[in-house]
């Protein structure tokens, strides 16, 4: 397995990433991507009581019953910043919070996702790349950058045509922001405090959008 260079410390903001194998598309539909979000949450926690598909098979109301007592009494692995689940590939603003916190949520989210889109694709072998990449934020202007990069990604890549669509993508953090949901496992007052109100954060974030998808089509031009 290569060596990962980039050392990961306590109290520290990274922006998170990996791919499909192959670029395979492994959120295909919409129980792909939902399934995907509750095991990242699920596996937030540093000890969790039992493993995701275990939980899973719970009913409605054990299930919630035993993720309000995780949240009360579990300690957190890392802090999710912000999150987006891309077609085959995924990007998160985590904060280390223990040692290992952020190699061992990648690791239990991959595995975990890995079983269930095998299972359900009738297939074997690896979904994602063997290493997840990792890049720690050194700046506050480098953090509130990525976050916008993250929350613009469907929009970048024309997953939605518009801004009004993007305000409806269910698989990132960007509704969240918005005040449209509210997914408790989420840390958005680190990014929040940066603004003035809910409006300016928008305005940061859209006023880069057309520049983003030129940038985008430039580098896959350069590719070809």
């Amino acid at each position: 397995m290569p060596y990962r260079q980039q050392v990961i410390v306590p109290g520290e903001i990274y922006h998170v990433f990996n791919r499909s194998v192959a670029k395979i598309p492994i959120f295909e539909v919409k129980n792909d991507y939902k399934r995907a979000l509750e095991v990242f949450s699920f596996y937030s926690y540093e000890k969790t009581p039992m493993s995701f598909s275990k939980y899973n098979r719970l009913s409605v109301d054990q299930k919630k019953n035993l993720y309000e007592q995780m949240r009360n009494n579990l300690d957190k692995n890392i802090e999710i910043i912000s999150f987006c689940l891309m077609p085959n590939h995924i990007h998160f603003l985590l904060k280390e919070i223990k040692i290992k916190g952020i190699t061992n949520f990648m690791r239990k989210f991959q595995d975990s996702y890995a079983k269930y889109y095998n299972t359900k694709s009738d297939r074997n072998g690896a979904v994602f790349q063997a290493r997840f990449k990792v890049i720690r934020v050194e700046s506050d202007e480098q953090l509130l950058h990525l976050a916008r990069y993250i929350h613009l990604n469907p929009l970048t890549t024309y997953l939605v045509k518009d801004v009004i669509d993007l305000d409806r993508y269910a698989w990132s953090s960007w509704m969240d922001y918005l005040g449209l949901r509210e997914e408790k496992y989420l840390s958005t007052d680190l990014l929040k405090n940066h603004f003035p109100s809910l409006e300016s954060f928008k305005k940061f974030t859209l006023d880069q959008a057309d520049y983003q998808r030129t940038l985008s089509r430039l580098k896959h031009l350069s590719l070809e």
